[in-house]
């Protein structure tokens, strides 16, 4: 049920959760399903209306470069990012387990982590109305034989690894009225958790503050569990540093390695078959969307001591009118249009269509549009349809090409420096992120897209062609990509408080009560969206709390 303020300062709970976004709220509801005689506090800062604030306004980038607004990294209010989450589900692998020189000593997690979680792939999966949970064609019935294109062969190159689409599934519509029904979860809106208070490695309570009124007061709790979202998570916990008292000091990597995702593209491919046999874009598994990506067999990933990268067809970019696609033309057409554009992408995925917005070429964009009707008034309304009307949405748009040439997306893993970081300000409150890209980070992209190459001329299956050489694509993508989406590693999991914040459980070091449920939580990026891996952890999370005398 949703309660006012007054309500939450003058009960006790037996666990209060900060934030109700994915991981809250999905932690909140495998509680109940596991012990409904509890009382479960979900605090959230944001409300329904959840537009620009306070939190937002506070954090200060040192570069712009390489990371995303910080208001267009998060969401507030019930359901947090699911609100423009855009629904892909992607499985780490076990290589992102494996302690590799590449990610230079910075892997504090290992394969007992990996293999525990995936436990609750299922349960995530339901969550995210995506079942099942397969992540490989392999495991899909009668898909084994089946390439992504004419001639491939899998070997040192797969073609088998999948990513699952959700809906996308919104938290808020999804579970809005169990949550006012529920006897046992008690949500606030609108609401600060500023501080967390502790005396000998115990939290004793939450100060928090009524972002309508004002008004301050305390919550009080058996146990604590921090879901706010990469940048509040790790802001509260270096706000609350009195937590670590039994320790005798904070953790050295609370605030540091703030990883994400190296992201772009730098090749086109052409595949050398029947272009009639590439499966360029999604297909259907029961009720759920699936698509195929590239990546490493794992083997030739350690042994050539590479990062993680996933590689996947797109289309030609939308603002370049060469293409001469009339429906390519048209969609550019609307998601430069005002008001429109807000409404058919998000800017961190718009900002990856429309780039070069100041050379539009409009001209020859309404040119490719006319030459290509009807079907370039057709096609865009029928995606429209699919895309935006129907319940199971089509997850995006990707145009079949007649010469069997497509521009190949990349999402690469990025190696974890302290110097990428998140702070506090000197006023103690505002946050600070400090976040770029290494070389290293792109040159292990490249040379991923070489070997590729190499691969499909080796079995005659096609090649890549570059859009330069290795040093000017460096300089490129160091200038052009960016993240701040995907915000890992702040929190960390690892071995004990001198080369993490978090054990394997979630639980902060040095504190009986309090644990961190977020993807900061996560040592290395991987080439996935963390989303996904996310949720299983949560619902473990619920599991070892109380199924397994945590808590």
């Amino acid at each position: 049920m949703f309660v006012d303020f007054e309500t939450m300062t003058s009960q006790a709970f037996d666990l209060a959760i900060i934030g109700a976004g994915l991981a809250g709220m999905t932690l909140a509801l495998e509680v109940e399903k596991r012990r409904p005689d509890l009382r479960v506090l979900v605090i959230e800062f944001g409300d329904a209306a959840a537009g620009e604030n306070e939190l937002d306004r506070s954090i200060t980038l040192s570069s712009s470069l390489n990371h995303f607004d910080p208001e267009a990294c998060t969401a507030k209010g019930v359901g947090g990012s699911s609100k423009t989450w855009g629904g892909r589900c992607v499985s780490y692998d076990e290589t992102d387990f494996l302690p590799r020189d590449i990610v230079e000593g910075k892997c504090t997690w290992d394969l007992s982590v990996f293999n525990d979680v995936r436990r609750y792939y299922e349960d995530a999966a339901a969550y995210m109305d995506c079942s099942p949970a397969r992540f490989t064609l392999h495991e899909v019935p009668g898909a084994t034989d089946q390439r992504i294109a004419d001639g491939f062969i899998e070997g040192d190159v797969l073609d088998s690894n999948l990513e699952r689409w959700s809906l996308p599934t919104r938290y808020g519509p999804k579970f809005g009225e169990h949550l006012r029904q529920s006897p046992s979860i008690f949500v606030v809106t609108h609401c600060l958790a500023d501080r967390l208070c502790s005396s000998d490695g115990i939290v004793t309570g939450v100060d928090v503050r009524d972002c309508e009124t004002q008004r301050t007061g305390k919550v009080a709790a058996k146990n604590y569990v921090v879901a706010a979202g990469g940048q509040e998570t790790t802001r509260l916990l270096l706000k609350s540093q009195n937590v670590f008292s039994k320790l005798g000091k904070t953790p050295e990597s609370l605030g540091r390695y703030y990883s994400g995702h190296v992201v772009g593209q730098i090749a086109t491919v052409k595949f050398s078959g029947d272009p009639r046999k590439t499966e360029f874009g999604f297909r259907r598994e029961g009720d759920a969307y699936i698509r195929r990506r590239f990546q490493l067999a794992p083997s030739l990933l350690v042994r050539e001591n590479l990062l993680n990268c996933a590689i996947w067809l797109d289309n030609p970019p939308y603002h370049n009118p060469s293409h001469r696609n009339g429906t390519l033309s048209m969609i550019y057409l609307m998601l430069v249009a005002p008001i429109i554009d807000k409404k058919l992408a998000p800017p961190s995925i718009a900002h990856t269509a429309v780039k070069g917005k100041e050379n539009h070429k409009i001209g020859r964009h309404i040119a490719n549009v006319i030459l290509g009707i009807p079907r370039s008034l057709v096609e865009p309304g029928s995606i429209f349809v699919r895309r935006y009307l129907l319940k199971r949405k089509l997850p995006g748009v990707f145009l079949y090409n007649r010469w069997n040439e497509y521009t190949l997306n990349f999402q690469g893993e990025q190696i974890p420096r302290a110097e990428n970081r998140m702070s506090l300000a000197a006023d103690g409150k505002a946050l600070t992120i400090e976040f770029g890209y290494c070389e290293a980070d792109v040159r292990s992209v490249i040379q991923t897209h070489h070997i590729f190459d190499e691969w499909l001329r080796k079995t005659g299956a096609g090649e890549l062609k570059f859009k330069a050489d290795d040093d000017q694509l460096v300089k490129d993508v160091m200038l052009t990509s960016k993240d701040g989406i995907h915000q890992i590693g702040t929190t960390r999991i690892g071995k004990s408080p001198d080369d993490s914040v978090l054990d394997s459980d979630l639980r902060v070091w040095g504190v009986e009560n309090l644990y961190c449920c977020s993807t900061t939580a996560f040592p290395t990026s991987g080439h996935a969206n963390p989303t996904f891996l996310l949720l299983a952890f949560a619902v473990r999370l619920a599991d070892r709390l109380y199924s397994n005398e945590m808590g």
